[in-house]
């Protein structure tokens, strides 16, 4: 079995030596330094993207504790806003009751003055008329005294001495 791919000569052997040598002396010289060039580029290129990753990372997890405070601080905000804005229509509630409470006052005392005021006009009247009535019940009885002369004689000296004494 003298096979030459699986026991080659001596000569070949020194060949392909030779040649493997020049393969690896070309490698080195020039391919490994590319190689090792560009994987090199390509690890830099991927620590990059992992530490931008990472502070992308931890920029979301900033924008994201940032807008849960700007959330929570709008929140307040609002209860705040709310509060108020309850404050102030209680405040216009009591407000406009106390407004009404006082016109109503105001509307009473003004009743009860011009209920006052005809009550004292009334009376007025009443006397005005009671002292008319009198007057002329009075003319009509002094007519019919004086009438007859002797009565008018002593109904005069009878009220002149009256008016003496008083």
């Amino acid at each position: 079995m003298n096979n030459p791919l699986i026991s080659p000569g001596l000569g070949t052997m020194v060949w392909m030596l030779v040649s493997f040598g020049i393969l690896v002396f070309i490698l080195a010289k020039f391919g490994w330094p590319m190689i090792l060039k560009s994987l090199k580029k390509r690890e830099t290129a991927i620590a990059d993207s992992l530490n931008e990753a990472a502070k992308a990372r931890e920029e979301m997890a900033t924008l994201v504790a940032h807008n849960e405070e700007l959330l929570r601080q709008a929140k307040i905000e609002r209860d705040e806003m709310l509060r108020a804005a309850r404050n102030v229509c209680e405040q216009m509630k009591e407000d406009a009751r106390n407004e009404a409470k006082e016109e109503a006052a105001r509307i009473v005392d003004a009743a009860r003055e011009s209920i006052n005021y005809e009550k004292l006009k009334a009376v007025h009247e009443l006397k005005n008329q009671v002292a008319n009535l009198s007057i002329e019940i009075a003319e009509k009885l002094i007519r019919a005294e004086l009438s007859d002369k002797a009565k008018a004689d002593t109904l005069i000296a009878k009220e002149l001495e009256l008016m003496k004494l008083n």
